[in-house]
């Protein structure tokens, strides 16, 4: 059964106006215990400059325990901006985001990036094979308290429509869309609280997309305080992967990557 999920605080602001509204067509299934719980993730009175003009700014809201929130809008609205904002990778100028309870200042950043993170549209991919580049993160600092699980992504591999050849894939051999896979099972495997997803299948077919979407679906369900934030320029899609959306709109017309 679906539950409802708390609204959110919608903007009041004249330059960036925040809309919040339900998914017509939600997919993915909220219990009501997670419903009634803290937010896991907040925004309050966000604003972002760029160039000295805002993008966007009085933007408000709230990322619940196992849900999936949408992030629309016109390209140089700032979806990427605010993903990458939420992610501590660019700065706000006006505003405050908490993240479990606590300021995002007042955060260690490498171990906040390892529970929140960005999946970039156009992933960066080392050289070497796709299995030395899902080992690679180990030796950072963040994570060297961590193992890699091959059994594990295989699982994620098997979901996916992939083989386990896809592994000994050279990086230079891979198209768009299996470097996004990649980037995906790079950021899966250390079990993140919160995914930021900017246009996560743009580069990918059909059949890949239904299968990634599938295996967000696990992940989210792997665990009570999973999250995720989605942009996407596909409506329907929108439809199937999230619960509800917001909207962001300015008049200032600052390109995003979108």
């Amino acid at each position: 059964m679906h539950e409802k999920l708390p609204k959110s605080v919608p903007s009041t602001s004249e330059e960036g106006v925040t809309q919040i509204s339900s998914s017509s067509s939600l997919q993915l299934e909220v219990s009501k215990e997670n419903t009634i719980n803290h937010p896991v993730l907040s925004a309050k009175s966000l604003g972002r400059q760029v160039q000295n003009r805002w993008v966007w700014q009085g933007l408000n809201f709230e990322l619940y325990p196992g849900e999936g929130l949408g992030i629309a809008g016109p390209s140089g609205a700032g979806k990427s901006l605010l993903l990458r904002a939420i992610a501590g990778l660019d700065p706000v100028q006006a505003g405050k985001i908490t993240f479990a309870d606590q300021p995002l200042a007042s955060w260690s950043m490498p171990h906040y990036r390892s529970m929140v993170i960005y999946l970039h549209q156009r992933p960066a991919i080392m050289e070497g094979t796709v299995e030395e580049n899902l080992r690679q993160v180990y030796t950072l600092r963040s994570h060297r308290d961590k193992v890699y699980n091959r059994h594990k992504i295989l699982e994620y591999l098997e979901i996916l429509g992939r083989r386990a050849d896809f592994l000994e894939r050279h990086s230079s051999a891979l198209s768009g869309g299996e470097a996004q896979i990649v980037a995906f099972l790079r950021v899966l495997q250390l079990q993140p609280q919160i995914l930021l997803f900017d246009e996560p299948t743009a580069s990918l077919d059909a059949q890949t997309t239904q299968c990634f979407e599938d295996l967000v679906k696990t992940w989210l369900t792997k665990q009570p305080k999973r999250a995720y934030l989605w942009t996407s320029h596909d409506p329907v899609q929108l439809t199937r992967v999230i619960n509800r959306s917001i909207t962001i709109s300015s008049d200032q017309e600052i390109s995003d990557g979108k």
